[in-house]
This record gives C-alpha cells, structure tokens and sequence, in this order.
C-alpha cells in the first residue's frame, strides 16, 4: 500500500443528516427488514455469482458484516450502512481499491424504495467519493451501472461523474453476464 498513513477504523462519513458508517451486529434487524421488503425492488440491479448454485447459502449477516470490517481495516473495501435521520435506508460500497499507479476504486449502492427520489443516495455518493479523493488520495472512482437503470445514472451524473462508455458483458447480475456504462469522477487535486 502506498499511503502515508492508515485511516482510523471505523470509517464515519457524516453529511447532515446524513450518516454512512460501517453495519454494526446490533443494526441487523434494521438491515434484514429493508432487504426483505425491497428483495423485488433490488433484484434485477444485484450481483450474483455465475459459479455458485441460485439456491446456496449466502453468508449471514454477522459473516457479512464481519468480512466488511476485515475488507475496511486493510482498505480493499469500504463497506458502508446509510443513515438518514438516525434510520437505515441502504447501503454504498467502495470496492477494488487500489493504491500505487492506479489509485482507484468502484462504488456501488442501494437505497430502500420507500425513500428512492429524495437526493440520499446522490448525497451519500458525494460524501464517500470526497473523502475517497480528500482523505485516501484517490485519483480515480468508476460507478458501473446497468444502461437501463436510468435512476442510478441520475444519481452517477448528479454527483458529478462522467460517462465514459461502454462495457459488454461486464458483471454477473441477476443471473447473468450484463452489460454495463461506466461513469467515472477524477480527483482534480491528484
């Protein structure tokens, strides 16, 4: 790794009312119930994995959240819960970073449906790629996205990132091998 010094761990972001922490194991209950109730609404957006069985055993959530500290102690992957108002309303992920020539990464998100179209998760977008490029010196950060999403390609150009183009058959959603376009925000300070 090439960083002058380590992050304190947890990461907290706070922007308002606005809160993205990592999970704990006492907000399992918030997080089962949104993902129950927005399972439907997520599915055709949600990786899946073409080597493993539709019906395997997924982790549990304290494996889950678990391996999410491990990936963020040593800065893979910063994992965090979406708070609005002291509520859990989703989740945003800066995956596959790196640092050294590249010093990049990719953020990924979802919003519980019942607080979609409120500008939360443009603002947890803004928030986690600041101090992505202000605190870990990140140069560069994709959000990969389905062309037919068209309300996470609002969020993508309202926190100001920049299509770049296309990638056939890039990541394994909803059971298959889907297209995606790639918008991508540079660090003007790097």
């Amino acid at each position: 790794m090439s960083r002058d010094s380590k992050p304190q761990w947890p990461v907290v972001i706070t922007d308002g009312s606005l809160t993205l922490r990592p999970l704990r194991f006492r907000d399992r209950r918030s997080w089962l119930e949104s993902r129950r109730f927005n399972r439907e609404w997520l599915q055709p957006w949600e990786a899946t994995s073409p080597i493993h069985k539709i019906d395997a055993a997924l982790p549990s959530y304290f494996e889950m959240v678990a391996h999410h500290n491990r990936e963020g102690r040593a800065e893979r992957a910063l994992s965090l819960a979406i708070w609005s108002d002291n509520k859990f309303v989703g989740q945003i992920t800066l995956g596959g970073i790196a640092f050294g020539a590249y010093r990049g990464g990719h953020i990924g998100y979802w919003i519980d449906q019942r607080l979609a179209n409120n500008g939360l998760t443009t603002r947890a977008v803004k928030a986690l790629t600041k101090y992505a490029f202000d605190e870990m010196k990140l140069h560069r950060i994709e959000i990969n996205l389905r062309p037919e999403n068209g309300a996470s390609q609002r969020v993508a150009q309202k926190a100001g990132y920049k299509l770049e183009g296309e990638r056939a058959r890039f990541l394994h959603i909803d059971g298959d091998w889907r297209d995606h376009i790639t918008f991508v925000a540079e660090n003007p300070r790097i």
